[in-house]
């Protein structure tokens, strides 16, 4: 976990699972929390710095696997799911929620997010019969603990791949372009603000 610059309650703060997608984003001069791969290293390292500082919203951004045909680009997600997480057989076991879908209020594509990175015909045809549109492993978390310290938040993710067998490769590959095109989504937002 990495920290660059100051939260502010009057500025929103950035968060990305990895310094290469923040690549473009520090020219914002906005903070930016740097969290580490994975649902476990997103919401402890998110928790960790709000229960010091608010910041205005949070804003994750980051790369995604795509399961529909067509679906490519920057997506502002609309809702959020666990795709490792089965909410409803918990429920039949304890009678309580413990990681129902999110709700981002906006009009968008359905995230799955998970532990596991998806790169096989078989698990991306699994996803797809669940209504879940794009895959990545961290926004659930992000989204989950905003929520829980009462912020706003949105989630950004630039398709990186297909969430398939040659998902690996085109990730490593349009990483870069990736983070660039995510930083192009935070100027033009910021210049909209």
């Amino acid at each position: 976990m990495k920290l660059h610059q100051t939260i502010s309650l009057d500025r929103p703060l950035l968060v990305v699972a990895l310094e290469e997608e923040a690549e473009h984003l520090h020219l914002s001069d906005l903070p930016v929390l740097v969290t580490g791969v994975g649902k476990v290293c997103a919401a402890a390292a998110l928790a960790s710095v709000l229960a010091r500082q608010r910041p205005s919203r949070v804003i994750n951004l980051g790369t995604a696997g795509s399961l529909r045909e067509g679906l490519k680009g920057t997506q502002v997600v609309g809702r959020v799911e666990q795709r490792d997480f089965d909410d409803e057989a918990i429920f039949g076991l304890t009678g309580e929620h413990f990681g129902p879908a999110i709700d981002l209020g906006v009009s968008g594509p359905v995230l799955g997010s998970g532990d596991c990175f998806v790169g096989s015909a078989a698990k991306r045809e699994g996803l797809i019969g669940r209504g879940i549109d794009l895959v990545d492993m961290e926004g659930y978390a992000v989204a989950f603990t905003a929520r829980q310290f009462g912020l706003p938040v949105t989630l950004v993710k630039e398709i990186s791949d297909s969430a398939d067998e040659g998902a690996a490769k085109t990730w490593r590959e349009s990483l870069r372009d990736c983070a660039e095109r995510l930083g192009e989504w935070l100027r033009h937002e910021l210049r909209g603000s």
